[in-house]
């Protein structure tokens, strides 16, 4: 995961931090030249990253400490010593041994609780790392990477849980959220991998990212391929739709939708990203658009009749097709309004579809708040509710 490099230089720099928490207690009282000496040369080596050299001149102190304090110095010098040597465990036992004897407190105290979780992490004890990193948090403690030792603790039990809560609690880092969307996909919880996706989306809109959920979403049962429209759009907006034959079949699916100012918005965007045009297909690319160009200036002749005949009809369904092609043309103002009162007419083929398409034209036309509302509204289980959420998503981010 990424974050590793950084607790690698945290585990570094405990040791040296641990070994100089000694210096206060050297000034309360005096210590023997045989105990000081090969202390301040344990502490000398440990800078050194020398950590097994340095137990070796704790363990010489040891044999000359005489008084409680010396023997004090002995055990949070040879827990410092222990941490860079990697001896996990002798480190672990020589700090607790220290809290346990109310021998250290304050600052002192805070950095051998940090030193016991870095500790604990580093031999792979997961869950009393997390509890040590949990009292240093309580105990006042402050250092941002002591929350990526508790994250990566969480993580490496499997507790998605954990993970979730402590990402919500602060503002996620991509780091976490990937650590959260990986956490639920071992686990092989789907609501839960899915909301990491979508916070993923909304925070950090990565293309790859939404190819995941859209991914995600056409694999769902019950998935209607009559949303592939729909599909190619949101695709389009978030920059996944990178093929030429991909903005073809869009532009015709359009046009068969009865909307061919939808068509000429995609080819449009096909062109102008150097999609389309350009290569050995640019002719057969160009018959296209001058189909939808055409299809669109036929549209546009017959839009008052088509209107009025919208209006006397018994259903909305055709209201619903004027209206997406002028807000598709630019005027959302005039096409919103006939879209929703074809909504409310009623008789429609698929009614969650024609919500589904006006939030998307919503979106598309700049109103985005107004958008989001309509496809809250969507309904179902082919597929349309899903794709309502990602628009609304795709909205947000």
């Amino acid at each position: 995961m990424t974050g590793v490099a950084s607790l690698r230089a945290l585990f570094g720099a405990l040791a040296l931090a641990a070994a100089c928490a000694m210096a206060p207690a050297h000034a309360a009282e005096a210590v023997s030249p045989a105990v000081g000496k090969p202390l301040q040369e344990a502490e000398r080596l440990i800078k050194a990253g020398r950590g097994r050299e340095a137990l070796a001149k704790v363990n010489e102190a040891d044999a000359a400490a005489k008084t409680p304090n010396e023997k004090n110095l002995v055990l949070r010098m040879r827990g410092s010593a222990a941490s860079a040597a990697g001896d996990s465990e002798t480190a672990i036992r020589s700090f607790q041994s220290l809290l346990n004897s109310g021998a250290v407190s304050g600052r002192d105290a805070l950095v051998m609780v940090q030193a016991i979780a870095v500790d604990y992490y580093k031999k792979k004890d997961y869950a009393e790392a997390a509890k040590w990193t949990q009292r240093y948090f309580k105990e006042g403690g402050t250092d941002g990477q002591m929350r990526q030792v508790l994250l990566q603790s969480y993580y490496l039990q499997g507790d998605c849980a954990a993970v979730d809560r402590s990402v919500n609690e602060n503002r996620a880092s991509e780091t976490d959220l990937q650590m959260l969307e990986d956490c639920y996909r071992r686990k092989g919880d789907t609501a839960g991998y899915v909301k990491a996706m979508e916070a993923l989306v909304v925070n950090y809109p990565k293309k790859e990212y939404w190819t995941i959920l859209l991914t995600n979403v056409q694999k769902k049962p019950g998935f209607s391929d009559r949303l592939a429209l729909d599909v190619y759009l949101l695709r389009m907006a978030t920059n996944n739709l990178t093929s030429a034959n991909d903005y073809m079949e869009a532009a015709q699916l359009a046009v068969q939708a009865g909307m061919p100012a939808l068509g000429k918005v995609i080819m449009d965007r096909g062109y102008a990203a150097k999609v389309l045009g350009t290569g050995a297909e640019a002719a057969r690319q160009q018959r296209l658009r001058d189909l939808v160009d055409k299809t669109l200036a036929e549209s546009q002749k017959n839009r008052a009749q088509d209107e009025r005949e919208a209006e006397a009809a018994k259903d909305g369904n055709q209201l619903v097709t004027v209206g997406l092609n002028y807000i598709y043309e630019g005027k959302a103002d005039k096409g919103v309004p006939l879209v929703q009162q074809g909504i409310r007419k009623g008789g429609l083929k698929r009614p969650e579809d024609a919500k589904l398409r006006l939030g998307e034209a919503e979106i598309h036309s700049g109103h985005k708040n107004r958008g989001v509302t309509t496809l809250k509204s969507v309904t179902g289980n082919d597929g349309a509710a899903d794709l309502a959420r990602l628009w609304a998503l795709y909205a947000r981010a």
